[in-house]
Formats: structure tokens, sequence, C-alpha cells
């Protein structure tokens, strides 16, 4: 039988072509939802699964306290570099980027009053069990009365499924050219959705191609409100757009907040 990819492979190939594709997909829509909680919690925000710095950036450029985890050193190298090229204003700060795992956060007890889980960190946690041990890493980094803002993607098992669609093709900054080649495949008894990515890069007569999977579990908010009250949270809201329009099952977006008691 063949093991199942974790959830933290395929980020390191993913790195170099992530902001490209996220410009195109998500973009800047959620950084003002996530900017306000930020600043409504106060000091010192972590956010999981930092990645290339797509929201700890523009946060930290407006002045809050943040310090981004990830798992995949590739991510980081590029959230680094990113750094080294960004204008500091007046009230800017520089987040710290550290390499850690998720469900064993690699900080004091009670070391900040946020913690952030955007566009879906938590469904890279592919075991029940696994996000226990997150869940309950987060209540223990977190300051008493502390807030975790959680963001679910809701139709990741939806999706349908297909083999090598071209989904992406554009030029890139510096004038390399992608196209994203992908295949989706569901495993509805264990939630679980892969999707097999292949980049294509073409610069000039120069091409290559990066291949790698990246697979995702469908949490169901229901199931992850229990799971936070079980592990010390109490549900503060739950919103069904960046917006903050209530929670429906047909919300674009599902996100919970919870406080730390």
């Amino acid at each position: 039988m063949k093991k199942t990819q974790q959830g933290w492979q395929g980020w390191d190939e993913y790195a170099p072509f992530y902001d490209w594709e996220n410009a195109r997909t998500l973009g800047r829509r959620d950084l003002l939802f996530w900017r306000r909680f930020a600043a409504r919690v106060g000091g010192t925000v972590l956010e999981l699964g930092c990645g290339t710095g797509r929201v700890s950036i523009p946060l930290a450029r407006a002045g809050i306290r943040l310090v981004g985890v990830d798992r995949s050193s590739g991510m980081l190298a590029h959230a680094r570099h990113k750094m080294d090229g960004v204008r500091h204003g007046a009230d800017s700060r520089r987040p710290m980027f550290v390499r850690g795992d998720i469900r064993a956060l690699p900080f004091r007890k009670n070391s900040f009053r946020g913690v952030l889980a955007p566009y879906g960190v938590l469904q890279s946690v592919l075991a029940d069990a696994d996000l226990v041990a997150t869940l309950k890493a987060i209540h223990r980094v977190l300051a008493p009365g502390g807030m975790v803002g959680i963001d679910l993607v809701p139709d990741v098992a939806a999706w349908g499924e297909y083999e090598n669609q071209v989904r992406l093709r554009g030029r890139a900054r510096g004038g390399t050219h992608f196209t994203l080649i992908e295949s989706v495949h569901q495993d509805p008894r264990r939630r679980l959705t892969t999707f097999g990515q292949r980049y294509v890069a073409r610069r000039g007569r120069r091409r290559s191609e990066q291949r790698f999977q990246l697979v995702f579990r469908t949490v169901g908010l229901p199931l992850m409100v229990r799971r936070l009250q079980g592990n010390g949270f109490a549900i503060e809201a739950v919103l069904g757009d960046y917006g903050g329009r209530p929670w429906d099952e047909r919300a674009p977006e599902w996100i919970i907040l919870a406080r730390s008691v």
C-alpha cells in the first residue's frame, strides 16, 4: 500500500511559483482582515505556515510585531529574500521568520497575543491527531485570553478530478513565462485532496520543469469548532467572508475566531 504523502511535503518545490500563482488566485483580498485582527489582539502575533511572507510582510510593514513559522526552508528563503527588497517606513517592523513544525511550535509558553492560520494552512495537517497536537501547541504559546484566527478553504473536497489540465499561464517578474499543468485526485474516505503540480518555466530558449504534489485535508467547520473547544478555546465568532458576514455552508470563506481560556 502506497504511503500517504505528508502535508508539509512539496512546499520547497512550490516556493519559486507560490507568489506568482497566488497573485492570480487569492491575491491580497484577505490582508486587511488579518491586519485588523492583529491590531485588535495587540502585542506580538504568530503566523502559522507563513510561507513566502505573503501575509507576514505586509502586516509587519503596517507596524504589527510578527513572527512567522514554516517547515519549508525553500518558502522561508523566498520570504527573507523579499524582505531584503522591502522599504521600511517609520511605523514598519521587520518580521522574524523561524523554521519549525506547527505541531510542536518552537516557542516559549505565553509568547504571543495572537495566532494567525490563514488560507487553509491547518488543512495541510492531514491526521486528526496532528490537528489536535497543533491546537495544543497554539494554546501553549498563546498568552491567557489570546486570540487565534483560522481560515478554512471550503471547496477543496468539492474540487472535480481531472488530469493534466493547463490551469494558469503567464509571465513572471524577470521575464520567465510559467505554465501550470495540474491534476487533481480525491480520496473521499480519508477526506484528502491531492493536487499534482507540473510547472513549466520558459525564458528565451531555456526550458525547465518542476513536478510536485500538495495534499490537503477537508476539515469541516463544525469539526474545527469542536476541536478548538476541546483544547482550551472559546469560540468568539464564525464568519463567512473577510468582510465579516455571518457564516453559512455556502459562504466563500470559513473563518473561526477563538480565545484561549
